[in-house]
């Protein structure tokens, strides 16, 4: 029983610990992308160390699980899991844990499915808004031009994805800052972030109590614009994309003295205008090992007692 209570154990202190430490980090900024990997390596982290747990309490607990789990390992392995009598705790600890995954897959397959909906939704009021033209197929054209007042531009994910954007953001864009705006959106399509932002959704409203979740949802929804205004500002200049979200949002009340604490534009804004700081090429490399050792941790503590039994 102390391999599950371990990986348990571990598992909350990832989940208590790393977005603190991450909260306290200067380079989330600076590279979000790596960023984005490493929340995802977390939250990985935390979930397989729960996966992982219930496996092995289900294995302490019952003779048939723990024969299909230990099948392949060799005698040495299996005695160095083999818990003894435990009580009734290992078959709760399992059941617990295997009711939160059907859980955590019931919150996944509600968000996506919630998704869809809006997603059609959205594409008829598309159709309304902007109808076919005769000989037009559906899904043929990948952007759409729509009439408004206000300035915005957006990318509608799914099997025929499509760029919209307003008549009032062209007005307003002129040259590359909107080809900038443009490739800000195709940054999103191309890295896929709507998924990064359903599966975030879907932990955070299925466990409302958990903050690892929470703090994961929230910097999804600001690292991916961050990821995606470096992906323009590579091809059109910080200074491009900095004047385009200007534009963009001026009319939207989010750069005056109380602006909504979901707007992340200012602070886009200030990002891009302020001096990149510069990384060496050892120290990116470094922060991405760093990075990729999150997801082993887990799987050393859980071998690592059948490794010296091998011994």
């Amino acid at each position: 029983m102390m391999v599950p209570a371990a990986l348990l154990l571990l598992g909350a202190l990832t989940a208590v610990m790393a977005p603190r430490l991450l909260a306290r980090s200067d380079w989330a900024e600076r590279e979000p992308v790596v960023a984005l990997w490493v929340w995802q390596c977390v939250v990985a982290a935390v979930l397989l160390c729960c996966a992982l747990s219930m496996t092995l309490s289900a294995a302490v607990a019952w003779q048939a699980v723990r024969g299909h789990v230990f099948a392949p390992a060799p005698h040495a392995v299996v005695a160095a899991y083999n818990p003894g009598t435990t009580g009734p705790w290992p078959a709760a600890i399992a059941v617990l844990l295997a009711c939160g995954g059907v859980w955590t897959a019931a919150m996944l397959t509600r968000e996506i499915a919630r998704a869809r909906a809006r997603r059609r939704k959205r594409r008829a009021e598309l159709l309304v808004r902007a109808p076919l033209l005769p000989g037009e197929e559906p899904g043929s054209d990948r952007l759409v031009v729509l009439e408004g007042e206000r300035p915005d531009a957006w990318w509608l994910p799914g099997a025929a994805p499509r760029l919209v954007i307003t008549t009032a953001a062209l007005r307003r864009l002129k040259g590359r800052q909107l080809d900038a705006v443009l490739a800000h959106e195709q940054g999103h399509a191309q890295a896929r972030h709507d998924w990064l932002l359903h599966c975030s959704a879907a932990l955070a409203n299925g466990f409302p109590q958990v903050p690892v979740f929470a703090a994961f949802r929230d910097e999804m929804h600001r690292l991916v614009e961050l990821a995606a205004d470096d992906v323009a500002s590579r091809r059109f200049g910080r200074l491009t994309i900095a004047l385009a979200l200007v534009g963009l949002n001026e009319d939207r009340g989010v750069f005056g003295p109380c602006p909504a604490p979901e707007a992340h534009v200012p602070q886009r804004v200030h990002r891009l205008l302020a001096p990149p700081a510069r990384l060496t090429a050892g120290r990116r490399l470094q922060l991405t090992a760093a990075a990729a050792l999150v997801p082993v941790v887990p799987l050393l503590v859980t071998f690592v007692p059948g490794l010296h039994a091998l011994g």
